[in-house]
């Protein structure tokens, strides 16, 4: 079995409108080239509601995973989270940020990639850093372009401004792959360095 072949994954990444309205497309996507991945596939487009909606469309226990995560901040600040959302239910919070996610990847252009490299997800997910930028990590990307919160952003009812997406795992890329790119967008190629690369 070809070496190469098992270690080589694809991801997808979205630039989303933050991102591109303040200019940085361009600095981050030389990070991940930089770092050995290969772009396969990029266009440009303006998701509708309809189409974001799509990408955020996972099952109850990831909508409510999305509740936690705003729930946690929520406690870790002291702060009253049925006082400023009406509610202390996961899945009713995670339904919120869904909503707030679906009006800000949809409120402006945005860049959808596929990244091919060596273990691409786990590569590209330590690159880009914690979900919530003012938690993420200096020299990732959220880290160091990025100081949202999500505390602050529910308590205006919007999505924390975290600059990109990146597939999860693998069967999220593929689906996700799937949903933004046709397979005949997606070119295979030969880096000019893969030989000293790999």
């Amino acid at each position: 079995m070809d070496s190469k072949a098992i270690k080589q994954e694809r991801t997808l990444v979205l630039l989303k409108p933050d991102a591109v309205a303040r200019g940085l497309s361009g600095q981050i996507i030389v990070r991940f080239e930089r770092a050995g991945l290969k772009i396969v596939a990029l266009k440009m487009l303006h998701p509708s509601p309809d189409k974001a909606g799509g990408h955020y469309s996972g099952p109850d226990d990831w909508v409510s995973g999305m509740g936690q995560k705003t729930l946690d901040s929520f406690e870790q600040f002291e702060m009253d989270v049925e006082e400023v959302l009406g509610t202390a239910d996961t899945l009713e919070i995670g339904q919120m940020v869904r909503g707030w996610l679906i009006d800000y990847v949809s409120a402006g252009p945005v860049i959808a990639m596929v990244l091919e490299g060596v273990h691409a997800i786990t590569a590209v997910r330590r690159m880009i850093g914690f979900t919530i930028p003012s938690r993420a990590e200096p020299g990732t990307i959220r880290g160091d372009y990025a100081i949202d919160s999500n505390t602050i952003s529910s308590l205006e009812k919007r999505s924390t401004k975290n600059l990109i997406h990146a597939s999860g795992n693998a069967e999220e890329a593929a689906q996700e792959i799937a949903y933004w790119f046709d397979e005949s967008e997606i070119i295979s190629y030969t880096r000019a360095d893969e030989g000293v690369m790999f």
